[in-house]
């Protein structure tokens, strides 16, 4: 992931913005209940969220279930890409860009399992590589509680 550096000026979000693209993707996200995806940060340049281990997510015996992860980074890579679009026209109102994400959709998604999802929590990170008039190029990363990487993913969205 990108590590920030004095040159690279981000804008901050609107506590607004913030509120709101947190309810799109934790309560309307109907799916995103089930995952039981938490957002934690929402930056312009990057985003992330936890989700707890419950018994309603084991594959096998005490692993996560690997499409868990890979749903998990998939929404992860649309998170950040909604947030790139809202940095993109900080010019509007906060609530003019959060209807935005209406057409927003996955049309290519890579994960790499590295190691096993054993852990009470896991941490998910996405950042956009690309954001073009119709396409964007997402990076992400699945975490154990310890940091220790998981998984990787790379995806593409529909933004037009």
């Amino acid at each position: 992931m990108k590590k920030d550096t004095a040159a690279e000026a981000v804008p901050e979000f609107e506590p607004e913005f913030v509120a709101g693209l947190k309810k799109i993707f934790e309560e309307l996200i109907v799916f995103n209940q089930v995952l039981g995806l938490k957002i934690t940060s929402i930056k312009p340049d990057r985003v992330a969220a936890r989700i707890a281990m419950r018994h309603e997510l084991v594959g096998s015996p005490n692993r996560l279930h690997g499409g868990v992860i890979s749903a998990g980074l998939d929404a992860m890579g649309g998170l950040a890409v909604m947030a790139a679009i809202g940095a993109r026209h900080m010019d509007e109102a906060p609530a003019q860009r959060l209807h935005r994400f209406g057409k927003l959709g996955t049309i290519d998604l890579r994960i790499d399992y590295l190691r096993p999802g054993i852990g009470e929590h896991f941490e998910l990170r996405a950042e956009v590589l690309r954001l073009g008039s119709r396409v964007a190029t997402t990076r992400m990363e699945f975490l154990g509680a310890d940091g220790k990487l998981l998984s990787t993913g790379a995806g593409a969205y529909i933004v037009s």
